[in-house]
């Protein structure tokens, strides 16, 4: 596999097999992943690898805090909190396609609360992947953690692996730090689900569309 194609086969995997993925799997992915640049070489990820027992009662906990409507304050703003275009309607279109693909109307709220609150469990992954930064960095690490974590996305895709990419897993940063005892004034980026895909199911069957390269380039000559 070359770069070109983990790149457009790579795909948010929101149903995977009931099948595990080794410590060494995921060490081998991380041994090469760490090589992405960052600025100064400060290397600013710090990565909770969560499995089994521990990964169960850390969504139990999350799922329960939904429920009960015992919400938190992210770290950081992932999303605007003002919605322009074209970025409204590149969100909406890709929620329309998502809730289509599962059969999921938008009358349904109670099978909408379902699909959401399976963020909350990485999709039922075997591998849930959080990502701290510390906290005295700045935007720029920001940018470079985008890198590290294109770098997991894409080994993986080599080792027959699948993710999700998830800013719905830092919706709880307290409740996270504090189960994994980790320091509060960490920044919880947001998480990943890693494992091996479930190709037949149907939320794995669509995609999201890219706009064409004349409508966000330019060449100055």
């Amino acid at each position: 596999m070359n770069v070109t194609q983990a790149i457009k086969q790579r795909h948010s995997t929101r149903a995977y097999l009931d099948k595990a993925v080794s410590q060494q799997q995921i060490q081998s992915i991380l041994e090469v992943a760490r090589f992405a640049p960052s600025g100064v070489n400060m290397q600013p990820w710090q990565v909770a690898i969560i499995s089994g027992q521990k990964k169960s009662s850390l969504q139990q906990q999350m799922q329960t805090a939904f429920e009960k409507g015992d919400k938190e304050s992210m770290d950081y703003h992932y999303y605007p909190t003002r919605w322009v275009e074209p970025y409204k309607s590149r969100r909406i279109a890709t929620g329309t396609e998502l809730y289509t693909a599962l059969d999921i109307s938008r009358e349904d709220k109670a099978r909408r609360l379902q699909q959401w609150q399976a963020n909350y469990r990485a999709f039922d992954a075997p591998i849930m992947l959080l990502f701290f930064m510390d906290p005295n960095l700045e935007t720029g690490s920001y940018i470079d953690y985008g890198m590290f974590l294109q770098n997991i996305m894409l080994l993986a895709e080599e080792q027959g692996l699948a993710t999700c990419p998830q800013g719905a897993l830092a919706e709880f940063p307290k409740l996270i730090k504090n189960f994994l005892n980790y320091d509060e004034s960490l920044i919880l980026l947001g998480g990943m689900a890693l494992g091996y895909e479930d190709k037949d199911h149907v939320v794995n069957q669509y995609r999201t569309t890219r706009v064409e390269v004349p409508e966000f380039s330019q060449f100055f000559e």
